[in-house]
């Protein structure tokens, strides 16, 4: 065996002990997750995901790109059929928008180039997830989540404007309009890939949610909480939302739930959101395996989006509240 496969075996071996000596720990982090799939993941997320790649089989992407490709050109580099893509991006919740780059990708109607710069700021959560998961999950309050979405939305307008470069546009693609389209077959393959990419993601949180219960109750989760409470002006609560939020987004809903509407709690939700939590970068990762897309691209464009979205809903929510 090489060396090089020797390194992901590592910690791959103590995850399998860990979850060995604490499999109670695991069955509660799974459990925990198995609600939040189908509380929020399915209901939210399949819907949103298969209306997305059937949008894309009728042409609308295509569409739009022959109407838009003036102002998406000047603004992110992009041919029009980018404004397709961030439009379902945005609607469709992670990683949605990925999906529905990888599914042009693969039909030629985007060229690698282009689907590498649209990921960076094109797969964003969703308007169910923020709304109802976040604002109202958490807060119990509605306009919470519509403020954690507007200004979702904005940070990834930002960062694709950040992350555009000088490049040129490429040419607009004429081969694919809406009124050749047929519903019939479109909303079957729509289906096919959905279901199988909403099973993929269900899995993932579940795995991460186990993760959590593991890292839970061997105590380093409580020890890495503490420790940011303790030379950070995160509170305990706060901590624990951040760390369970960034490695799965489910677990951190649950952490912070019931936590107070104040500009550092939603700050902190739009950083978590921004980010979309590991889970959701394995759940990229894929959705991507077989465009060739590198995983980088996602992980630069949350990055900013995360940043730029906390630096807003800060300033936003201590002027409003």
């Amino acid at each position: 065996m090489k060396r090089s496969n020797l390194i992901p075996l590592i910690p791959t071996f103590l995850l399998l002990g860990a979850l060995t000596i604490a499999s109670s720990g695991a069955v509660k982090g799974a459990r925990a997750a198995l609600e939040t799939c189908g509380w929020v993941i399915i209901p939210c997320l399949f819907p949103f995901l298969t209306i997305s790649l059937l949008i894309n089989r009728l042409g609308v992407p295509l569409w739009l790109g022959s109407k838009l490709q003036t102002p998406m050109g000047l603004l992110f580099g992009v041919s029009g059929t980018g404004a397709g893509v961030f439009i379902l991006g945005i609607l469709g919740g992670y990683p949605g928008g990925a999906a529905v780059i990888a599914d042009l990708l693969e039909r030629e109607d985007l060229d690698a180039k282009e689907a590498k710069k649209l990921l960076a700021f094109c797969n964003n959560s969703g308007p169910a997830f923020l709304i109802g998961a976040m604002g109202i999950g958490i807060f119990q309050n509605a306009a919470a989540g519509l403020l954690l979405y507007a200004v979702h939305i904005f940070a990834a307008f930002i960062t694709g404007l950040f992350l555009s470069g000088t490049e040129h546009a490429p040419s607009p693609s004429d081969k694919v309009f809406i009124a050749s389209a047929n519903l019939s077959t479109a909303l079957p393959e729509a289906m096919k890939k959905a279901v199988p990419q909403t099973i993929q993601i269900c899995g993932y949180v579940v795995f991460f949610g186990a993760v959590c219960g593991v890292l839970d109750e061997i105590g380093i989760l409580s020890e890495l909480c503490g420790s940011l409470a303790r030379y950070t002006p995160l509170t305990l609560h706060q901590a624990r939302g951040l760390c369970m939020g960034l490695l799965e987004l489910g677990c951190g809903i649950s952490a912070l739930s019931g936590s107070a509407l104040t500009p550092a709690n939603l700050t902190l939700c739009s950083l978590i959101t921004g980010f979309g939590s590991l889970s959701v970068c394995f759940q990229t990762a894929g959705v991507l395996h077989q465009s060739g897309i590198p995983l980088r691209h996602h992980l630069l464009g949350r990055i900013c989006c995360s940043g730029i979205g906390a630096f807003l809903m800060y300033t936003i929510s201590s002027i409003l509240l």
